[in-house]
């Protein structure tokens, strides 16, 4: 199953330069990934606060879902092509992403009619869908990205939530019903990332 991972290639070489004149600023790999994370929290903290009275605020989600993506480009690129990885840095680089991601799909727990189940279960399985990729590592295996829901079609998919909403086009019954899609296509994902960390092993 094809995820939007799979153009990760394309989008790295966009922010290559970029990549570059950060290195030569002295931003490390490191300071990129925990500065997303910060930005994350405080952007799942508006939305959960303003969104629901200012619809606009949705907006929000979209766009720094894309930016959080060039980010998590950006500090892979920094540590793999300058020689900044480190055992802190794969730490900090999964366990970031799982506490953004939280934060950014519970930020929809204040949308006024939203099934909370549905909000809670997707977060809890996107945190097992990852946990299930990093522990390919622990069987000989590499780290797993397969789809079809993982962490950029999972952004992809909370960002188009935030657009529908921002302008009115959905309410919470469809957004629910979304995160109840969303949660089982992580289930899927979860277990294809366990079957083909297996079948790369054997």
């Amino acid at each position: 199953m094809v995820s939007i991972y799979a153009l990760k290639g394309k989008f790295q070489a966009l922010l290559r330069p970029a990549v570059g004149a950060l290195f030569r600023a002295g931003v490390t790999a490191n300071t990129v990934t925990v500065a997303a994370a910060v930005v994350s929290l405080a952007v799942a903290a508006a939305v959960y606060a303003w969104a629901p009275a200012q619809p606009l605020w949705y907006l929000a989600l979209p766009v720094w879902m894309l930016l959080r993506m060039a980010l998590n480009a950006v500090d892979g690129m920094l540590a793999r092509e300058f020689g900044q990885q480190s055992r802190l840095g794969a730490y900090l680089n999964e366990l970031c992403d799982v506490l953004a991601d939280a934060a950014l799909y519970l930020s929809l727990l204040s949308l006024p009619g939203v099934d909370p189940t549905a909000v809670w279960v997707l977060t809890w399985l996107a945190a097992v869908c990852e946990y299930a990729g990093v522990l390919g590592l622990m069987v000989g295996a590499s780290r797993r990205y397969d789809g079809p829901m993982g962490k950029s079609d999972r952004a992809f998919v909370i960002g188009l939530v935030g657009v529908l909403l921002a302008v009115g086009w959905i309410g919470a019954p469809v957004a629910s019903g979304v995160a109840w899609v969303a949660a089982a296509l992580c289930l899927l994902t979860a277990w294809r990332r366990v079957r083909n960390g297996l079948a790369e092993q054997a």
